[in-house]
């Protein structure tokens, strides 16, 4: 389980095509506090450590999880968004995450607005009767409050700290995003389908 809280920014360093694609992810996390088959969310994916060094650690991801996320757009260099697992007693500062991707949204808009940045998405239509205004969203790993719905498009506002301490900085039209909905939403709908 995760926060949606990124604590690094980690740098795609390697990839390999064997068997799955394995990946060297390089990060200011102390790998000596990392236990190998720890998980640690990149861009929102759960995904396990097989190999640790000095300041990096290598995951293995399936190709079932490359098919269900934007990982088939990681190139070496690429800084990716890392949060280690909650632990008991960790502060809840976003909302509970999986780290198991729902889908892909795609960057529609960019628009910068004062000091922040509005961005609007394109959920996939399955899932966007799961998002809400002023719900909570998983976005390659942050935890998100959702502005506005029209459809399958929404809107998020990223403050100037958010752009600097995750990847949003970056962001732009045309990015494939991992989407997450929030757990609580999931299961309100199922409810709904029940009654």
């Amino acid at each position: 389980m995760f926060t949606g809280i990124v604590t690094d920014i980690g740098i795609i360093t390697e990839l390999e095509q064997a068997g799955d694609l394995r990946a060297r992810i390089r990060t200011g996390y102390d790998t000596n506090g990392i236990d190998m088959g720890a998980s640690i969310a990149s861009d929102g994916v759960c995904l396990t450590v097989i190999e640790l060094g000095n300041d990096w650690y290598d995951v293995q991801i399936s190709a079932e999880t490359v098919s269900k996320t934007n990982l088939d757009a990681w190139v070496v260099g690429k800084r990716v968004n890392l949060e280690r697992a909650l632990k008991v007693g960790d502060e809840l500062g976003g909302h509970i995450v999986s780290g198991h991707v729902d889908g892909v949204a795609e960057v529609i808009s960019v628009e910068d607005e004062g000091d922040s940045t509005r961005v609007r998405m394109q959920a996939p239509d399955s899932l966007a009767r799961f998002i809400a205004p002023k719900g909570s969203v998983a976005l390659n790993g942050t935890s998100l409050t959702v502005n506005e719905v029209e459809g399958s498009v929404f809107g998020i506002n990223f403050i100037p700290h958010t752009k600097e301490v995750t990847t949003w900085g970056d962001v732009a039209v045309g990015d494939k995003v991992n989407l997450e909905i929030d757990t609580l939403a999931r299961y309100v709908a199922r409810l709904a389908e029940a009654g």
